[in-house]
């Protein structure tokens, strides 16, 4: 550790990204990455006449992305701010919308950025315990008088929360800014962006990473309000005001206006995970009810770190999470149904074993 680190860095616990090995021999279900090559017509916008424009530095308003965006959902581009992965957008509303005096509240079981972030940012953050059966319940956070982060479907369960749910929180408290993060929710949750136009309280954070196919090229939004939009846009030309790079906006684009390939890729996922827990199920594991492109799976028979490394000895990556409440199950991407299948028969094989 450096001797020159400043006492509230020493105190940060970093947020531990999933293993990402670089010489391609496993089969890798553990960062929730997409299966599928972009869409074509993002290689096809990626020309060379392109990449020759990399001496210059991109558009800091994300002009030709954020229109993008906002015809497909349906919004103005006031009402769109991109990012370098939608990672950087949670950073982003940390500052704006908490600090002195309004606090932070998110699940204790849940996406571990939110707590790195709290605590970057030193802030005041209130854990509020998932039900027992692993259910977010918004009546839990009714009282609750700061900015609140939920992520819908949620990670690492894949379990969802029903619009109607969220839009009672947003109505008990119109003077506190729910934030919901969305970045699985094309894996058959419901979204909360048709609200926008109706709660000047909610931001809607999305991603790229998954869905289309961009985990590479860094890409992710919010949906909101005008104004809210504004105090995300201070704090990132506060930050990086060219945080996009030129390629990523390009990529971004082609993407989000490929509407068939996306429903073709978002609908195989949907497909291979109904086949992966029914194949599962039939080895007696318990999976959890997902509507993201991963499950959480665990056996009676085999703990879920045991299962984790000898996945791992035997050329698969999950994700295993070494905590409280979450220990005997094990996080499993939707990929291919060839990787499902590989999957799931190292799975039999393994339970024989035991």
């Amino acid at each position: 550790m450096s001797r020159f680190l400043s006492k509230e860095a020493e105190r940060l616990a970093p947020y531990t990204p999933g293993e990402q090995p670089q010489d391609a021999q496993y089969v890798k279900l553990n960062t929730n990455e997409s299966p599928f090559p972009p869409s074509p017509r993002v290689l096809k916008a990626l020309s060379r006449a392109e990449l020759l424009k990399l001496n210059l530095y991109s558009d800091p308003t994300c002009a030709a992305l954020n229109s993008a965006i906002a015809r497909r959902y349906e919004l103005q581009p006031e009402n769109v701010i991109t990012g370098n992965g939608s990672d950087e957008l949670l950073a982003f509303a940390f500052r704006a919308f908490c600090g002195q005096g309004k606090g932070v509240a998110y699940a204790d079981i849940t996406y571990g950025f939110y707590k790195s972030q709290a605590a970057f940012f030193g802030l005041d953050a209130t854990v509020i315990p998932l039900r027992e059966d692993f259910t977010l319940n918004v009546d839990d956070y009714m009282d609750f008088p700061g900015t609140i982060f939920i992520a819908n479907p949620n990670a690492p369960t894949g379990m969802a929360v029903p619009r109607a749910d969220i839009q009672r929180l947003l109505e008990a408290d119109p003077d506190r800014v729910v934030i919901v993060d969305e970045a699985y929710v094309d894996f058959g949750a419901e979204s909360c962006v048709p609200m926008i136009y109706r709660y000047d309280n909610l931001l809607v954070m999305q991603t790229m990473s998954k869905s289309r196919s961009l985990a590479g090229g860094r890409v992710g939004f919010a949906l909101g309000s005008a104004e809210l939009i504004a105090a995300l846009n201070r704090v990132k030309y506060s930050f990086n005001p060219y945080n996009v790079n030129r390629l990523s906006i390009i990529a971004g684009a082609a993407a989000v206006e490929d509407e068939p390939y996306f429903q073709a890729c978002t609908g195989a996922i949907q497909n291979n995970r109904a086949w992966t827990v029914r194949e599962l199920e039939a080895l007696g594991f318990t999976v959890l009810p997902s509507q993201a492109n991963f499950i959480f799976a665990k056996s009676d028979r085999i703990p879920g770190g045991e299962l984790y490394r000898k996945l791992k000895e035997n050329g698969i990556l999950v994700r295993w999470f070494d905590a409280d409440r979450v220990r005997d199950y094990v996080r499993v991407t939707i990929g291919s149904l060839e990787q499902m299948a590989v999957l799931v028969d190292e799975a039999a094989r393994l339970l024989e074993e035991v």
